[in-house]
């Protein structure tokens, strides 16, 4: 089984005897490909679109994605075991993606399923079948009903036409271990929206994960995604009972890293200028407090963190209006050849 390595660049504190697994998410911002794909509004994302998106253009972005995973191995001497992403077209561009020259050898396999969203976009989950094996996966469908948020503002109608991602769950082994995983793209706050829309989402993963420990008793669980909120909102401390620090993590509570590394000043991405931490990683009581010799969640960073966002020179605009964020592959309506506007996150789980 191979175990995690040590560098100076992530200052993380693995002991070389154990076997330690990276467990990351990613935004891919709009990883598109040329085609029209029947039903999803993705002409923006054609040869002859608004983007002007090429051939060229596309194998550029797949370059860029692969090389940020590429870098983060580099970084932790090795690859990631499990990787979720978000804003992806579909399975044919995962397939592209998990070929590219720079990643190939992790030989990560997809869980993908097509949801509903208009523009077209998914999540998905990346996975290395030598450490992680799936046994099951579902799309958990975004509905209203039995919420306990007060949607009496919406119509019938409202709530029928109303689409968003689906939310992925998925079930396996890893390391001798039952574990899943909750990949999510929570509603956007484009236009002042949302703000009851993401602790539903929230709502719905917490429900389905405690049925999954009532199942199973002693499963550990992430739950991982661009939540459109940051982990000190409500959708995150409230409805998905997501907690700054371990020794407060009750037996149902989620374990939420990324909530003190907010408060200290992390950003994985810039809103209206704003930074902020929206692409989150959380974890059970199961993982938070594993007995000696289980699967548990491990400090990773010198200043006593357990998550990481992962930012690099070559990922961020250097100079200009937007020096320090995100290096984004538009600007302005512009191609400018970069990676995407998150950076992404990960946690390490050891035992």
């Amino acid at each position: 089984m191979q175990a995690c390595g040590t560098t100076a660049k992530t200052n993380a504190r693995v002991s070389s005897g154990k076997h330690n697994y990276v467990i990351g998410f990613y935004n891919l911002e709009n990883l598109f490909d040329t085609y029209h794909d029947e039903g999803k509004n993705d002409y923006q994302f054609l040869p002859d679109g608004q983007n002007q998106w090429t051939d060229a253009k596309y194998q550029k972005k797949l370059s860029n994605m692969a090389r940020v995973i590429n870098a983060m191995k580099e970084d932790n001497s090795c690859w990631h075991t499990i990787l979720g992403v978000c804003e992806v077209e579909n399975r044919n561009v995962l397939e592209d993606l998990v070929n590219d020259p720079q990643i190939i050898g992790a030989n990560y396999q997809i869980v993908h399923y097509d949801g509903p969203d208009r523009r077209g976009v998914d999540v998905a989950l990346l996975y290395k079948p030598e450490q992680f094996s799936v046994i099951a996966s579902e799309s958990i469908p975004f509905t209203f009903e039995g919420s306990a948020i007060d949607f009496s503002s919406w119509t019938q109608e409202e709530k029928d036409n109303f689409r968003t991602r689906d939310i992925l769950m998925v079930r396996g082994m890893l390391s001798g271990e039952m574990f899943a995983i909750f990949v999510a793209h929570l509603p956007s706050r484009i236009g002042g929206k949302g703000a009851d829309l993401r602790p539903r989402g929230a709502e719905i993963m917490y429900k389905r994960a405690m049925e999954l420990e009532k199942e199973f008793p002693g499963i550990r669980i992430v739950v991982m995604g661009d939540m459109n909120d940051n982990p000190t909102d409500v959708s995150m401390t409230t409805y998905l009972r997501g907690k700054e620090h371990i020794k407060d993590v009750g037996e149902h509570d989620f374990y939420s890293p990324f909530l003190s590394m907010y408060k200290a000043g992390y950003s994985s991405l810039y809103y209206r200028g704003e930074s902020n931490i929206y692409d989150l990683i959380l974890v059970n009581s199961q993982l938070a407090h594993a007995p000696d010799g289980g699967l548990k969640i491990l400090l990773i960073n010198k200043n006593g963190f357990y998550g990481r966002v992962f930012k690099k020179d070559f990922m961020t605009w250097q100079s200009g209006q937007y020096k320090g964020t995100p290096f984004r592959t538009f600007s302005s309506g512009a191609f400018v050849g970069g990676f995407s506007d998150h950076y992404p996150t990960y946690i390490v789980v050891s035992k």
